[in-house]
């Protein structure tokens, strides 16, 4: 896989190769199946190559109806249920995450493997920066062999301004400081 991820702490020592097994059958799903999405969070920042451990891997994907119901099919095809005690058809109702949203206040949807370990998968149910924009501002990262969309480095500032996190204020200090490197400032 890249150097990236081969640095990457995702998790207890040892387990580095079945995480990055998980990931690359995760994007290969969701490649296979069209789904429109683009990587966010802690793997993205790793993926620009900035080192930050992470438990998960989240996604942002359009919520379109169609879009939403091939990424129903992707993650049941890796045999993922979601965190909440909801069912995979309340998810690709017309509307249910957006109602999720604004109802019950719920950011992510979380998804976990049936059986055995695997990160979880965070779904993004709000977005500080629009889907579309995210999309286009995102860059391909070549992972085995498969086209990764993650989004660019202004738009993952973007995502985590705001939240309160500590964790994302640090990040986005390391984000900056990418930015001036890549851009030649000290």
């Amino acid at each position: 896989m890249t150097a990236c991820l081969a640095r990457a702490p995702f998790c207890a020592p040892g387990c580095y190769a079945y995480a990055e097994m998980f990931y690359l059958d995760l994007f290969r799903a969701l490649a296979v199946g069209g789904v429109d999405y683009v990587v966010v969070g802690g793997l993205a920042l790793n993926l620009h190559g900035v080192e930050r451990a992470t438990m998960d891997v989240d996604l942002a994907i359009a919520l379109e109806e169609s879009n939403l119901h091939r990424a129903v099919g992707a993650f049941r095809s890796l045999e993922l249920r979601p965190v909440a005690p909801v069912s995979w058809d309340e998810i690709a109702a017309p509307g249910q995450l957006e109602r999720w949203r604004t109802e019950k206040h719920m950011l992510v949807l979380g998804l976990q493997k049936v059986t055995g370990l695997a990160p979880t998968v965070d779904v993004l149910t709000a977005l500080a920066v629009p889907f579309d924009a995210l999309k286009r501002n995102s860059v391909t990262k070549d992972l085995a062999g498969l086209a990764v969309p993650v989004a660019g480095i202004d738009d993952l500032i973007a995502l985590k301004r705001d939240t309160g996190r500590a964790i994302d204020a640090a990040d986005i200090e390391a984000l900056e400081k990418l930015k001036r490197v890549k851009s030649g400032q000290s």
